[in-house]
């Protein structure tokens, strides 16, 4: 129940096996008797045949407690779901909301007769709505509902008792626990999940037993029965364990539901999503276009989308999808900074930095947003407001390890040694590994003249990552100052090794070797 509310409905379970299986009471006779109003129902033995009522009360207890509880939890209050989420309950028309919710029940029945379709998500268009009664799916409706009310009449009819219990306890094990997901007492955020069938299999599978059993009664046939039987359990177990292994990974489950549901922007965003974590933006922005073309107001794609285009340098229709989402979404804090970052690179930096005001202002405890602000105020040379906006971002993550960084470099830069040391030595107190922090704190302790502090950092960055070319050559610009020549060649030459390129390590490296040159012509 903490997790999810089906959880409650075990209760209702519990009483109906009371009932019906401990109590044996017989449902045919009450129904008769309430007809008839007749006043044997209200005679003492009726009810609390071995304690039966004190066990529905407290049951009946312990279900309002845990309710409320719930209730707590959420904010005494119902979460909030979109038109996308379950749009059968967004319709103006009583009729349109009545027949899709019950087709929606028809469906969750063929899952359980047949659970060949299987996705992981079927909102976002995936079940269009029937908007007319000459809609062929109608059909589905009257099938469901057919087989129901026979069951029902058995179940309320039959002279025979067994039987009688058998179906009412499989009826009630099927739709009790189903009720919380049907849209009666409450708007749900989804059109079809699968979970919530786990429970109500318990009451189709009595179903089945109970209706395998009556026709092998009814036939000579019994080992074709049988053969039935074991063919759908084998059926089952393999559809589940391929199932299974599409759960194993992501990109095999968000691939099985564009098949269950080409339609459903929500899979090919999540396949996009998937395909540009591994780096394939190319098919990612593929997805992402089909995802925003099937749903034209779905935010979370169209910044996905806006964040790759930016990535590849494509700033315009970058600029032109995050300024749609923001349209449609105003308080969408993500989309904002990433249009601001967009902005910044078109060199808007007024609206970039209204931007990122308007995210702040929609989440106020937004780090990554104050870094980037603190990027474009480093752009506009305006120091103090980027040294705080960094300084924002390290309070509210404190390893927000890129913020550290940039103040240091900025207070290098702008000749505030001391300064920059301190917040060096701040920063990897707190981030004792990072080896970026290491290198930038070792430029401004090298330029102090700590040189042997330097040095250690250096040497402790280059352990961490050896292969980087300007860790190596950093270090031999200390050797360079602080003498110690030979020391100097040798990472002067690594950092070219590593990068041939460099031309500053280039230029330094030539002094040196002119240097040592001259000091050899000088000894001989």
């Amino acid at each position: 129940m903490l997790c999810k509310e089906q959880g409650i409905t075990v209760l209702g379970l519990n009483a109906i096996f009371d009932i019906l299986v401990i109590g044996k009471l017989n449902v045919l006779e009450i129904v008769r008797k309430l007809l008839r109003k007749d006043r044997s129902l209200e005679s003492p033995g009726m009810l609390r045949t071995g304690g039966l009522l004190f066990r529905m009360t407290l049951l009946a207890l312990g279900g309002a407690g845990v309710l409320y509880v719930r209730w707590k939890i959420m904010g005494t209050g119902p979460p909030v779901f979109t038109e996308v989420d379950n749009p059968a309950s967004f319709a103006d028309s009583v009729l349109v909301r009545a027949i899709n919710y019950n087709y929606y029940y028809s469906l969750n029945a063929w899952l359980l007769l047949c659970p060949w379709w299987l996705c992981f998500d079927w909102s976002m268009g995936c079940i269009p709505l029937i908007k007319s009664v000459g809609d062929w799916r109608v059909i589905a409706l009257a099938a469901l509902w057919f087989c129901l009310i026979g069951l029902i009449c058995q179940a309320l009819c039959s002279e025979d008792s067994h039987k009688r219990r058998i179906l009412t306890l499989g009826l009630g094990f099927l739709i009790i626990p189903f009720l919380p997901a049907s849209n009666l007492f409450f708007r749900v955020g989804f059109v079809v999940a699968e979970r919530v069938l786990y429970l109500p299999s318990a009451g189709y599978c009595m179903l089945l037993t109970f209706g395998f059993a009556a026709l092998s009664k009814h036939t000579k046939k019994k080992k074709l029965i049988a053969a039935l039987i074991l063919g759908i359990l084998f059926l089952n177990t393999l559809r589940c364990v391929v199932r299974s292994g599409e759960w194993r990974s992501e990109d095999h489950l968000f691939r099985s539901a564009l098949s269950v549901c080409p339609l459903n922007a929500k899979v090919h965003y999540n396949v996009g999503k998937n395909l540009a974590d591994k780096g394939n933006q190319t098919a990612a922005i593929r997805y992402y276009r089909e995802a925003v073309r099937l749903n034209p107001k779905y935010v979370h794609a169209m910044n996905n989308l806006g964040n790759i285009l930016k990535e590849r340098n494509e700033l315009q229709e970058a600029e032109e999808l995050l300024s749609l989402a923001v349209q449609i979404q105003p308080d969408f804090a993500a989309a904002w900074m990433n249009l601001g970052i967009v902005q910044n690179s078109l060199k808007r930096f007024q609206a970039a930095e209204q931007s990122y005001r308007t995210a702040i202002k929609h989440r106020r405890k937004y780090p990554d947003c104050y870094y980037n602000l603190g990027r474009l105020y480093a752009d506009l040379n305006r120091h103090v407001d980027a040294l705080n906006a960094w300084r924002n971002a390290t309070v509210l993550k404190p390893e927000h390890s890129l913020a550290w960084n940039n103040m240091i470099i900025l207070l290098d830069n702008t000749g505030n040694l001391a300064q920059a040391e301190a917040v060096g030595r701040e920063a990897l107190e707190l981030i004792p590994n990072d080896h970026s922090l290491m290198f930038s704190l070792a430029n401004v302790l090298g330029k102090s003249q700590k040189y042997k502090e330097s040095e250690a950092l250096f040497l402790k960055a280059i352990k961490a990552h050896p292969n980087t070319a300007s860790y190596h050559g950093n270090l031999a610009v200390l050797y360079h100052r602080w003498g110690h020549l030979d020391l100097a060649k040798k990472h002067y030459e690594i950092s070219l090794r590593l990068d041939p390129t460099a031309s500053g390590t280039k230029e330094n490296y030539g002094l040196l070797r002119r240097k040592l040159e001259q000091m050899q012509k000088k000894n001989v």
